[in-house]
């Protein structure tokens, strides 16, 4: 029979019981967390923004050198097999010891890996994406402080130039381009090559949050998502022909647009020409009462 070993305040003495170790209710909390981790599954196509719960963070730590640099980054190893790119990388480490298991990627930019890692990790990055209730639209969390241009001089080396335009916060140095480019593009280019197309829609609605972009930017950026996106991925192409549509009087007297248009040498600027006629042409059926498109099929 049990047998209380705690006797009330009337008995002479008070029997020592056996202590049982208390835990704080940090330690607590920290236990369910744990559980709650090692008890949620993740999926390629799940983000944990959207609800899909956290990856497992007690598997094996990868080494990712990135850059011409060879800047080192640390992720782990569940966390990286979201992606279907990274999944393989990791397999062929599989018979490497666990601190040797290095992945080595020479042409991606430190920047945009660390934005991809912290978006496996948090679901998002820096600015993140917020909804306004009230007005019931997104916006960037906090974009407006950024958007005041300041020097780059603790950032920029020797070899980078500074960047020149309003909007110094939407824009990264890409050591491939040599200048700077819209850092969400980049972001989308990288995610598709890695398998993330949640992050490439993440990185395509911040990027038509931005504005106060130069034409050069906007030029450069344009030229790298042609370059790095296939013909079959149309959005981001279609995002830039629709900036530059709706942004037009500007180009238009841009010098640096002339000289873009007449250097050529990708597929941009035919696709700018369609859909500019398809532009007019749905204006003119407007105008003239008709549907536009019906009869362009």
């Amino acid at each position: 029979m049990f047998k209380r070993s705690f006797r009330g305040s009337s008995d002479k003495g008070i029997a020592k019981s056996n202590k049982i170790s208390k835990k704080s209710f940090n330690d607590v909390k920290k236990q369910r967390m744990r559980d709650a981790l090692n008890n949620q599954t993740i999926t390629p196509d799940t983000s944990p923004s959207i609800g899909g719960g956290s990856p497992k963070l007690n598997s094996a730590i990868v080494t990712l050198e990135v850059g011409p640099g060879k800047r080192l980054f640390a992720a782990h190893e569940d966390l990286l097999s979201r992606s279907p790119w990274f999944a393989e990388a990791c397999r062929a480490q599989f018979f490497s010891s666990p601190g040797q298991r290095r992945i080595s990627l020479p042409d991606e930019s430190p920047e945009v890996l660390s934005v991809i890692l912290e978006y496996l990790y948090k679901g998002d990055y820096n600015p993140r994406l917020v909804h306004d209730r009230k007005r019931d639209m997104w916006n960037l969390e906090d974009c407006g402080a950024d958007l005041t241009m300041s020097p780059r001089s603790n950032t920029t080396t020797t070899t980078e130039k500074k960047f020149v335009g309003f909007n110094e916060s939407a824009t990264i140095y890409h050591h491939g381009v040599g200048d700077y480019i819209l850092r969400d593009t980049a972001v989308y280019c990288s995610a598709q090559r890695f398998g993330l197309p949640e992050l490439q829609r993440l990185a395509l609605r911040k990027q038509g949050l931005q504005s106060g972009i130069d034409v050069a930017t906007i030029l450069r950026s344009a030229r790298f998502a042609y370059a790095n996106t296939p013909a079959s991925d149309s959005r981001l192409r279609a995002h830039y022909l629709a900036l530059i549509i709706r942004s037009r009087k500007t180009f238009k007297r841009s010098g640096t647009m002339q000289m873009e248009m007449e250097k050529g040498g990708t597929q941009l600027f035919f696709d700018l020409f369609v859909a500019m006629c398809n532009h007019i042409d749905d204006v003119t059926e407007i105008g003239s009462g008709r549907s536009p498109g019906l009869d362009k099929f």
